[in-house]
């Protein structure tokens, strides 16, 4: 990475699973202030498409709404975004591996916009629970992406490693 802070940018997997696992907001706020905090130090972002995804109806979507800052979600309408997002869609579609079901689904989720976002943005890794599988036929690994583009790619645990991140209990 030459150096320069990686800019972690999440997949909505990152918040979902944090949500409804890991970090849930009345265990873990924490989670959550680190988000904000290194989205404010330029170290953390996601894209409008993940915003799109995860606007579900429950706490997650009033915590996008109401507590993470808008720029949280930046804009994939960039041409180099945009570009970078039709070579990975062509590239989907022309692979033999995947089932078609899976390759329109890949053209329609926010997955390869937020790779395509990564590609046109140096020093920005992609956060996903996701994993590469070189044999998967049903869907295209967000990881399978990254790999082929040249997109750096880590999980949720790595980044808050790499950010030095520290959840402290407190008695009620």
């Amino acid at each position: 990475m030459n150096g320069a802070a990686p800019i972690y940018v999440l997949d909505a997997n990152v918040f979902v699973q944090a949500h409804r696992r890991h970090y849930a907001f009345e265990i873990c706020p924490g989670f959550w202030d680190c988000l904000i905090h290194h989205h404010q130090t330029a170290r953390l972002i996601s894209v409008d498409r993940v915003r799109d995804e995860i606007l579900a109806g429950d706490a997650l979507e009033a915590w996008v709404k109401n507590s993470a800052p808008k720029t949280l979600f930046a804009s994939t309408a960039d041409a180099a975004v945009v570009a970078d997002f039709a070579a990975m869609v062509q590239w989907v579609q022309a692979e033999q591996q995947f089932k078609n079901e899976a390759k329109s689904e890949f053209a329609q989720v926010a997955d390869g916009w937020l790779a395509a976002y990564a590609k046109a943005h140096p020093h920005h890794v992609v956060v996903t629970h996701e994993e590469f599988s070189a044999d998967v036929k049903k869907r295209v690994p967000l990881p399978n992406v990254c790999k082929r583009f040249g997109v750096e790619y880590i999980d949720t645990f790595a980044m808050l490693k790499e950010l030095q991140a520290r959840f402290y209990w407190t008695a009620p």
